[in-house]
């Protein structure tokens, strides 16, 4: 008990810190100074233009110094911080969700100087919403917003297509639920079972909304397949032991042929067979009309398929089937969801930016990051049920923002890196590196005000609660971090419910479409994705050689055992050595060829084989 009574001590101390500079209640009002706009802006305070030297050394100076000006410009005074988190605050009485920026440090004189830029932005986003080609690459309309009002959509044929799907799929999320529909061998005579076969923003939503808001008894509990990791799609079907008869399984790919996720399909099927039960009785796919696994599906008779629209990306496709389908399935209320969305949606559409809560974000992160992604975004939810919330907003944040090129084809490398984890449990892990290291971040805190459902809490030791303590620690970790110019932006919501996670959700999508349009780049699209698939194709290509190169010299009397360089040679891929050692290796860890002289530590002395030559059947 003394090392709670110690901890709360801790606590309220900080709490009184961050009341105490919150006592006075004067407001003052804003003076805004104008002044000319410059092709793009990099505040005095940025750590860039302090750089004029081209050495090392002098440019650390220069940065260093750059940012204690710009630290130093951080509002302390008690009163006056008071008047400007009060001048600042965007609060939304009825999703109950706040937005603190008081204690981001931009300036009266920086809002004006960017009002052009959202100008132009909020004309972005309005011609977006109105069917606008906004992913100029892939010549296509990004239409999310569309999914949570329907009536937005451009044409009566996207409205009814919307509206059909959702209908749909609430029909057959009912129908498993209450048994209409029924695997064909459980013994449970219902779906008991999910087993999502997805990656990226086919998992990392569901992912986050099952973690946030599936009741403690879901009438379908869910498990994801979201890598192509063998021992990890072992590890789920194995978890899931003879319940395999009763489990769902949802196959989510927009082309129908993302390699892990087909790759993930063939093992669950291979373990369906093995079970001896009918794979077709118990899939469904979510994927774009026509694809690949949409044409499979159709002809196997899968239980059900639902669409992915071309005009929703992955990162952005929670509120269509990709996350209303598995959701619905745990008895999450999806039109909540939708509705909590649209409402946010709503107010993300003014162009009064102190009521524009997603401008309000963009602002920040532009003056944080200085408009370059010069610091990185830590999310820090204080809920353990918005524990994935970072990892989600890791892909929608990096993905859309992280590009080499501008909408003017000039390299800017933009981005902003997220990375967190859930308080307090921070407080033993980065918080100390946050506070008193490399001045490299801004936090944003995600509070909740709710700590368990109402009649269920108590005190653990007089006036104090378990939740009064994880509440001592976010504040006093935010006033700590801004006593040592760390800079925060803290969202608030009165509690988790499927409203204020499709409003967290939809508060984010439209802060990185106005971000986007403030540098000037496309946030939907990801040709470095693309990029990367590409080159691991090639890799598995080469794979592809090397065995068939391993299979002749394995297949001679006697065998041949080979150098790398001689099977780089034999590849007609002598620059493609090092990729070939690496090949070789992982082959060999798993028993598919055979280091027959040497040592992978010395790369020049080894000598490969097949270890035999009947090997028509290793790559079937």
């Amino acid at each position: 008990m003394a090392a709670l009574s110690n901890l709360h001590s801790a606590a309220a101390v900080a709490a009184t810190s961050l009341n105490t500079n919150s006592s006075s209640s004067s407001l003052a009002s804003t003076q805004h100074h104008p002044i000319t706009l410059r092709p793009r802006y990099q505040p005095d305070r940025s750590p860039r233009l302090a750089i004029r030297t081209t050495t090392a050394k002098s440019a650390s100076r220069d940065a260093a110094a750059a940012e204690t000006s710009r630290t130093a410009r951080l509002e302390k005074d008690p009163a006056a911080l008071w008047r400007r988190y009060v001048d600042w605050l965007y609060r939304h009485r009825e999703l109950g969700l706040w937005l603190d920026v008081s204690r981001i440090g931009f300036t009266d004189e920086f809002v004006e100087e960017m009002r052009p830029r959202f100008e132009k932005a909020f004309r972005h986003m309005e011609e977006l919403e109105r069917g606008a080609i906004a992913n100029p690459d892939e010549g296509r309309m990004v239409g999310h917003y569309w999914l949570r009002n329907s009536k937005l959509a451009p044409s009566e044929g996207l409205r009814k297509e919307i509206d059909r799907t959702l209908d749909s799929l609430c029909r057959f999320a009912d129908d498993v639920i209450t048994g209409k529909i029924k695997p064909p061998a459980s013994p449970e005579g219902r779906f008991t079972q999910i087993l999502s076969v997805g990656i990226g923003g086919s998992a990392l939503g569901p992912q986050f909304v099952a973690e946030a808001l599936a009741p403690v008894n879901p009438p379908l509990k869910i498990r994801f397949v979201d890598n192509t990791d063998p021992a990890g799609i072992d590890h789920q079907i194995a978890q899931l032991g003879p319940e395999l008869a009763s489990t769902l399984v949802i196959v989510i790919s927009k082309s129908g042929g993302t390699p892990e996720t087909r790759n993930g399909l063939l093992e669950v099927q291979k373990a369906f067979r093995e079970a001896g039960l009918d794979f077709t009785k118990q899939g469904v796919a979510i994927t774009q009309e026509g694809s690949l696994l949409d044409k499979t599906a159709k002809l196997e008779g899968w239980v059900a398929r639902f669409p992915m629209f071309d005009w929703v990306g992955g990162r952005t496709s929670e509120m269509s089937a990709v996350g209303l389908l598995p959701a619905a399935l745990q008895g999450i209320n999806i039109r909540e969801m939708l509705a909590g969305a649209a409402l946010m949606d709503e107010v993300n559409r003014t162009t009064e930016l102190k009521n524009n809560p997603a401008a309000l974000l963009a602002l920040c992160w532009y003056w944080a990051s200085g408009g370059v992604g010069s610091k990185d975004m830590v999310v820090l939810p204080y809920k353990d049920s918005l524990l994935l919330f970072s990892r989600y907003l890791q892909q929608l944040v990096m993905e859309s923002l992280g590009k080499e090129f501008d909408l003017d084809g000039k390299r800017v490398n933009q981005g902003l890196a997220v990375y967190g984890n859930k308080g307090s449990t921070d407080q033993h892990a980065y918080i100390q590196q946050l506070r008193e290291g490399v001045h490299n971040f801004f936090a944003t805190f995600i509070e909740v005000l709710r700590d368990r459902p109402a009649g269920h809490d108590w005190e653990l030791e007089p006036g104090v609660t378990c939740g009064d303590y994880l509440f001592g620690m976010l504040q006093g970790t935010r006033a700590a971090l801004y006593a040592n110019d760390r800079e925060s932006i803290t969202v608030t919501v009165q509690e988790v419910t499927p409203r204020s996670v499709g409003a967290l959700i939809a508060l984010y999508e439209r802060a990185v479409g106005i971000y986007a349009s403030l540098v000037n780049i496309n946030a939907y699209h990801q040709p470095g994705v693309e990029a990367g698939k590409k080159a691991a194709g090639d890799v598995l290509a080469l794979q592809k050689r090397v065995l068939a190169v391993l299979k002749e010299a394995s297949c001679k009397q006697p065998i041949e055992q080979l150098t790398l360089n001689e099977v780089a040679e034999r590849c007609h891929a002598p620059d493609e050595i090092e990729m070939i050692y690496k090949i070789v290796t992982h082959m060999a860890a798993n028993e598919r060829a055979s280091i027959a002289e040497g040592d992978s530590a010395s790369p020049g002395s080894l000598r490969v084989c097949l270890g035999e030559c009947n090997v028509d059947n290793l790559y079937g």
